[in-house]
């Protein structure tokens, strides 16, 4: 009679970019190598963003079979990738179990600017984002929004010959959600051991959520801040934004201003200009006076149409009236132009079609 073996059991590898420095140099102590080794790894993974434990050519073959049988590098790769009339890049970007998020690479005479998510879905339900029709699965750890940055470089410098010279938060996703992993990957992108970004080249971006506010604030957090405003009023704010009933405009003017206080940093205020909604000049002036909670810039925002949704952007005329009165007020006050809505990369339009992929 044959005897029936018991299966051998499944190994899960330990994702490298999630082990600290100290618990990499005991684990290689452990198995006979010099500490120093650990520094060694740490920099391929970070600085020079090794894919693979082969690329790490001054390590010796041993070790990097070693690490290869007890680690795994969960990176992000680009799944497909359309590229707008207007220069704009979106990516689908691949993670280890399937899952698929986008980020879009935005070409300007100025700068070059990476919008990244920093959540799988969102869970919001903002009424005009195409995200937020979707569910949230997870959060994004800090390796994979770093690897987003990673790619969209790559991408920068492959197709204009350029670096990649800002970064947004304001992909798939609420940042402040995912707030440990947002803020790690922040300290890695900025950090001389990572890609040496400057912070003030870094902008959060937020739909209101007052008490982590303060919180980046406490931790005096390395980048810019922006708030997803897009109403000017409790009544309308909650129409579209359902956050806001958690999150009023008394409770962010209050944690905003903390914000200001503690780190004295400008906020930017995103608003998308829709039409009949909140395109008057009663609504302009209701944010004239949000604009004077604290040092500030306003970005008017076109809205992109999408499926899910019945608003439209208002008309030209309407947003220049809007854009002059607040300017004629003090306003500082910007018209943001929608790149990439051809290909559905523009604000608000970032929502993955395809499905979930096998692993």
């Amino acid at each position: 009679m044959l005897l029936e073996l018991p299966l051998a059991p499944t190994v899960t590898k330990r994702d490298i970019r999630k082990t600290s420095s100290d618990e990499l140099k005991a684990f290689m102590v452990e198995h006979g190598e010099k500490p120093f080794r650990a520094k060694q790894v740490t920099e391929w993974l970070w600085k020079n963003t090794a894919a693979t434990f082969e690329e790490m050519n001054n390590i010796s073959v041993a070790t990097r079979e070693l690490l290869d049988k007890h680690f795994a590098i969960n990176g992000v790769t680009v799944q497909n990738k359309q590229l707008s009339n207007d220069g704009t890049i979106k990516s689908a970007f691949r993670l280890y179990d399937g899952n698929v998020v986008e980020g879009v690479l935005i070409p300007h005479d100025t700068r070059m600017t990476a919008c990244i998510s920093s959540q799988v879905g969102c869970s919001l339900t903002c009424k005009f984002c195409a995200t937020g029709y979707m569910d949230r699965k997870r959060n994004l750890d800090a390796a994979e929004i770093y690897d987003q940055v990673v790619r969209i470089r790559e991408q920068c410098e492959a197709q204009y010959g350029t670096p990649l010279t800002n970064i947004v938060y304001m992909g798939m996703g609420e940042p402040l959600l995912n707030y440990a992993n947002v803020v790690e990957s922040v300290r890695r992108i900025t950090s001389p051991d990572g890609l040496n970004m400057a912070p003030r080249r870094i902008t959060i971006s937020t739909a209101g959520i007052a008490k982590m506010i303060k919180k980046l604030a406490d931790d005096d957090v390395k980048a810019n801040l922006a708030l997803s405003l897009h109403a000017p009023t409790d009544a309308k704010r909650n129409e579209i934004m359902p956050i806001n009933e958690a999150n009023s405009l008394a409770a962010l003017k209050e944690a905003l201003q903390y914000y200001h206080q503690k780190t004295g940093r400008k906020v930017t205020y995103e608003y998308i200009v829709f039409d009949g909604f909140n395109d008057g000049l009663d609504d302009a002036e209701h944010l004239s006076k949000i604009a004077k909670w604290l040092p500030c810039k306003v970005n008017l925002i076109e809205y992109n149409p999408i499926e899910n949704a019945d608003y439209q952007n208002a008309e030209a005329d309407k947003i220049t009236a809007f854009h002059k009165y607040l300017a004629d007020r003090g306003v500082q006050t910007n018209i943001r132009r929608s790149r990439g809505k051809d290909i559905d990369a523009a604000c608000g339009q970032l929502a993955v079609k395809e499905e979930k992929t096998a692993a």
